[in-house]
């Protein structure tokens, strides 16, 4: 049967934090479903878009960007690319002058399926063209299926060379490890963390007006 539940204790001031902070802090936002029903054939909640464009309003007043279709429960786990994309457009339809980055994947590419490089960079390419014709930015995420192929860290230089040549903007460069998805191990084409990082350095030195951060 249906319950209602109810949250306790006390919200965070909005005057906390500053209107310009030095630094800016990114929410990966979850959505708001509907749990008593069911999308068919998917199975899955209903997703109460009102709810969901509330909340993201409700984190811009707090001074928070967004950092949008981020989330494992939205990729990867829950939303497919298309439903991702959807997201996208219906939050910067929503708060279309708010900090806001999308997450830009390959992860419509299974990586069992991923030939070659070309392909994960077609792939990559696919999402940051769909998001950057919505008006929005980009987060360029890590890719399972770019692990699967890369065989050195060049491959990776010449990956995210490519794809950042394409953003209108600079973005924000994803990397998490492999204890947080053991599918991303040996990321930058090593298991290394201080190789690694000598890579990604110089990625974004290489590439420094295409990036905003990481």
């Amino acid at each position: 049967r249906k319950m209602d539940y109810h949250l306790i204790g006390t919200p965070v001031p909005r005057s906390v934090l500053p209107a310009n902070p030095a630094r800016i802090v990114y929410s990966a936002a979850h959505v708001v479903a509907d749990p008593f029903t069911d999308n068919a054939p998917s199975g899955r909640a209903t997703i109460d878009w009102k709810k969901t464009l509330e909340f993201r309003r409700y984190l811009v007043g707090m001074g928070l960007g967004i950092a949008e279709a981020m989330d494992t429960a939205q990729r990867g786990m829950g939303l497919d690319w298309p439903g991702a994309l959807d997201l996208i457009r219906r939050t910067k339809a929503e708060l279309p002058d708010a900090m806001v980055v999308n997450g830009a994947g390959t992860d419509h590419l299974d990586p069992k399926d991923a030939r070659s490089v070309d392909h994960v960079l077609a792939a990559y390419m696919e999402q940051v063209e769909a998001i950057q014709k919505v008006g929005a930015r980009v987060i360029l995420m890590a890719s399972r299926a770019l692990v699967r192929v890369a065989s050195s860290a060049e491959d990776y230089k010449r990956v995210y060379r490519e794809v950042l040549s394409a953003c209108d903007e600079p973005v924000v460069l994803h990397w998490l490890g492999k204890d947080f998805d053991p599918a991303l191990a040996g990321y930058w084409g090593t298991d290394d963390f201080n190789e690694a990082l000598e890579t990604v350095l110089s990625i974004i030195e290489e590439n420094v007006s295409k990036v905003d951060g990481i």
